[in-house]
């Protein structure tokens, strides 16, 4: 078991980066989570009818969002790029990303990574610039959602296994998780060059110009190359949403496949190791991983540890989190776009907090 599972660890983790792969993750990944659960012998209809019914909720939310946002695109568009004209440019979009990852908690990361993308298409940024803040944010929004149990399955699973309060992880890992979503804010403010036509002074004698206008129809047309995104057919919006069914279905089976070999040989390991274990996360779901490592009797140091682990590394990859699947989905940022930036920039943090626990 062991070795069949290490071998399909190493194919989830290198072989996105392929091509073939990455042209088609969903289906690599879906029959990954297949042999995980096939090796390691948890395979049952149980698991099957769960690993149904759990991408759901999720689908219809990215669903129901793609509609909304072609329905209403002209007036979204107009309303972000009205808000990002009253402020300089990048501290709009600190503001944004730092707002984002804090209300994740209370609206969810879904709707956060919804929201997000929504933006960002408005936006009109270059490439580079495009890919950086949706890696930032979506940092800030899987690290942000852990503070209430509403935000993400981990911090529900957390709370609900340890019986605990509402606001038991606010309490727990606030003040180690609300200065990192600033961090990622600020970083996100100085990594972004606004493309040409999109900056503070363009957005804002395009508005000028559309208050001259008195209508909207005549600003549109005028700067329609620079202000208005294509709209998404409603294929492309029931295909992604498939997409995105067929993702967590695959990550329901590999977090399942995985979870007897973490509680044969990783329970009990140093907390510290832990942390560092926990970087699987970044291919693996987190809250399987948390519902796995997290106990009762574990005291409140270990469980910050062992969440902080999960939660930054979980934004190192596209399947870390499903803030990253469903941006990186949208805006069709593929696997080696994503981990150039985001694996550096999630090792550092990784290596920042660790240092953080070794001195305080």
């Amino acid at each position: 078991m062991i070795i069949g599972l290490s071998i399909i660890l190493l194919l989830v983790l290198f072989l996105p980066f392929t091509k073939f792969v990455e042209r088609n993750l969903e289906v690599f990944l879906f029959i990954m989570g297949l042999l995980a659960v096939t090796v390691s012998q948890v395979f049952s209809w149980p698991l099957v009818k769960e690993a149904l019914v759990h991408p759901i909720n999720i689908t219809l939310a990215v669903l129901f969002a793609g509609l909304l946002f072609r329905w209403f695109q002209a007036p979204i568009e107009k309303g972000v790029l009205w808000i990002s004209s009253v402020m300089p440019y990048r501290l709009f979009i600190a503001l944004f990303v730092i707002t984002l990852g804090l209300l994740s908690s209370v609206i969810t990361a879904i709707i956060a990574a919804i929201i997000l993308v929504a933006v960002v298409s408005v936006l009109r940024l270059d490439r580079k610039s495009e890919v950086r803040v949706v890696v930032l944010a979506c940092f800030a929004i899987g690290l942000g959602a852990v503070l209430t149990p509403i935000g993400e399955p981990l911090s529900t699973i957390v709370v609900s296994k340890l019986d605990e309060e509402f606001l038991y992880l606010l309490k727990l890992v606030g003040t180690s998780v609300i200065p990192v979503v600033i961090i990622f804010g600020i970083l996100a403010a100085f990594f972004i060059h606004p493309r040409k036509g999109s900056g503070e002074a363009e957005v804002a004698a395009g508005m000028e110009l559309e208050e001259q206008s008195q209508g909207y129809s005549q600003a549109d047309s005028a700067f329609s190359t620079e202000t208005k995104s294509e709209k998404e057919s409603y294929g492309e919006i029931i295909i992604r949403s498939l997409k995105i069914y067929l993702f967590v279905m695959a990550l329901t089976f590999l977090g399942a496949g995985f979870e007897p070999f973490i509680e044969a040989y990783l329970l009990d390991v140093s907390p510290k190791l832990m942390y560092w274990i926990n970087m699987v996360s970044a291919i693996l779901d987190n809250a399987t991983l948390a519902a796995a490592e997290i106990s009762p009797a574990m005291n409140d140091e270990t469980i910050k540890d062992i969440l902080m682990g999960l939660l930054i590394s979980g934004g190192m990859l596209i399947p870390g989190n499903i803030p990253n699947i469903i941006a990186a989905g949208k805006l069709k940022i593929t696997s080696g776009e994503y981990a150039r930036f985001a694996f550096p920039i999630g090792m550092v943090a990784m290596v920042i907090y660790f240092v953080v626990i070794l001195v305080i």
